[in-house]
């Protein structure tokens, strides 16, 4: 039976949405009290990837990055991990002019009124945790302020810590931000390009298209700009698994700089990734990542995960 149930969960999007709430549940009220963060982290990867996580000698990528979450720490990690806090790293490491603007910033979700929102659209967001954004295009149109207030108090409560056991999450001051929301000269939002780092140089590119939505796609290119066979992402909103895109994503034209200033941003590190959005061949800086999925989502075919761990070095 608890053989059926794991594949039910994985392996069929009914049975995923069914099937999560009681997850979530489990993993995150009832495991978190009562187990250490490596019992947590071995019986999730467990879970997760059918097979025991091999701490002494660990070989896929998946493997490394749950080895680093536990042995290796970064004394700056959490402020990287700080979607408020890392302004300040980026300024000073690579300049002011790559950061997307901040409208407005509080500890206070209910000073979240139109009076403190700009007139241009803005997402709305918290700086400690990956619950997306709240896209508020036009504050003169009839939006529920206190529905917005609501969930953004929920997210505020949240540690996102006991998500994955990220020590980097867990002393976070919960914040909420405002930006300026990017878009293309049609209003589009722009591509997501997510930069893998190993050891301080790019080793894979993931782009996400239309990214929170039912149509998201995610394409993964190496270095050269070659697209990769394999896929490492989650799920849709419906469940389904996020898959490539049919069609090329057109290489970049500022790619050079893009590899450039993600490396310069790494150096420190065993494992970074860097997100960038492209604005009319403009870099904006979206956000650090120290374990991309948390070390949860497998990479399919298999083999890509163990030839991808081959790359990072952890000793």
């Amino acid at each position: 039976m608890k053989g059926f149930l794991k594949d039910l969960y994985n392996k069929n999007r009914t049975g995923f949405l069914v099937l999560r709430p009681i997850v979530l549940t489990y993993q995150f009220f009832l495991l978190k009290k009562y187990l250490s963060n490596e019992k947590f982290i071995l019986r999730r990867f467990k879970d997760n990837f059918g097979y025991k996580l091999n701490l002494n000698e660990p070989k896929t990528l998946n493997e490394k990055i749950n080895w680093l979450k536990l042995n290796y720490e970064n004394p700056i990690g959490s402020k990287l991990a700080d979607k408020y806090r890392v302004r300040e790293y980026i300024k000073n490491k690579i300049g002011e002019e790559y950061l997307v603007p901040l409208a407005y910033m509080t500890n206070d979700p209910n000073n979240i009124i139109p009076e403190n929102i700009p007139d241009y659209p803005v997402i709305i967001k918290t700086n400690h945790n990956s619950s997306g954004g709240i896209v508020i295009k036009n504050k003169k149109e009839e939006i529920d302020w206190k529905s917005i207030q609501n969930q953004l108090k929920a997210n505020l409560a949240e540690n996102y810590y006991w998500m994955g056991r990220e020590m980097v999450y867990k002393d976070i001051e919960p914040l909420v931000i405002v930006e300026k929301l990017l878009s293309d000269r049609n209003g589009n939002v722009p591509y997501d390009y997510k930069v893998h780092c190993f050891n301080g140089k790019v080793q894979m590119i993931n782009v996400d298209i239309d990214r929170g939505t039912s149509n998201q796609f995610c394409n993964w290119y190496d270095r050269d700009w070659n697209r990769e066979p394999y896929e490492w992402g989650g799920r849709l909103p419906n469940g389904e698994f996020i898959k490539p895109s049919k069609t090329n994503v057109d290489k970049p034209k500022c790619l050079d700089k893009m590899i450039m200033l993600s490396e310069s941003l790494s150096q420190q590190f065993k494992y970074l990734r860097v997100d960038w959005y492209v604005i009319d061949n403009n870099l904006y800086f979206g956000e650090l990542t120290l374990y991309h999925h948390s070390g949860s989502k497998p990479i399919y075919p298999f083999e890509w995960d163990v030839k991808l761990g081959s790359r990072l070095i952890i000793s």
